[in-house]
C-alpha cells in the first residue's frame, strides 16, 4: 500500500515537472527540442513507474539531481525565470524523496 502511494506521488511529480518545463519554455523558438530534452524524459519515467519498472524509479532519482542543479543555476542567474526554477527545485527534491521513501521507511521502521 505504501509502495503504491509513493509510486503514484512519484509519477505525479514527474508529470508535473514535464508540464512545468512545457509551460516554462512555451514560445521558445526551439520548442520541439525543449519537448524532447526536458519534457519527454519525465513523461517516459512516469510511465515506467506506473508499470512498476524498478529501474524507472532509480533513473528518476538520478535525473532529478540534474533537474535540481539546472533549476538552482537558473534561479541564481536569471531572476526573471526564478519562479519556474523554484518550481523545478521543489519538484526535483520531491522526486528524490519519493524515490527514496520506501527504502527509508523500511530502514527506520520499528521491528516487531
Amino acid at each position: 500500500m505504501e509502495m503504491d502511494r509513493s509510486r503514484a506521488w512519484l509519477a505525479a511529480m514527474l508529470l508535473a515537472l514535464a508540464a512545468l518545463y512545457a509551460v516554462w519554455f512555451l514560445g521558445d523558438r526551439h520548442y520541439t527540442a525543449v519537448l524532447l530534452v526536458f519534457c519527454l524524459p519525465p513523461v517516459l519515467l512516469s510511465l515506467g513507474v506506473l508499470v512498476r519498472r524498478t529501474s524507472a524509479a532509480f533513473w528518476a532519482g538520478v535525473f532529478a539531481l540534474f533537474w535540481f542543479a539546472h533549476a538552482v543555476m537558473v534561479a541564481w542567474s536569471r531572476p526573471a525565470e526564478a519562479g519556474y526554477a523554484w518550481g523545478g527545485i521543489v519538484l526535483s527534491v520531491g522526486i528524490v524523496l519519493a524515490t527514496s521513501w520506501p527504502a527509508l521507511r523500511g530502514r527506520f521502521r520499528k521491528k516487531a
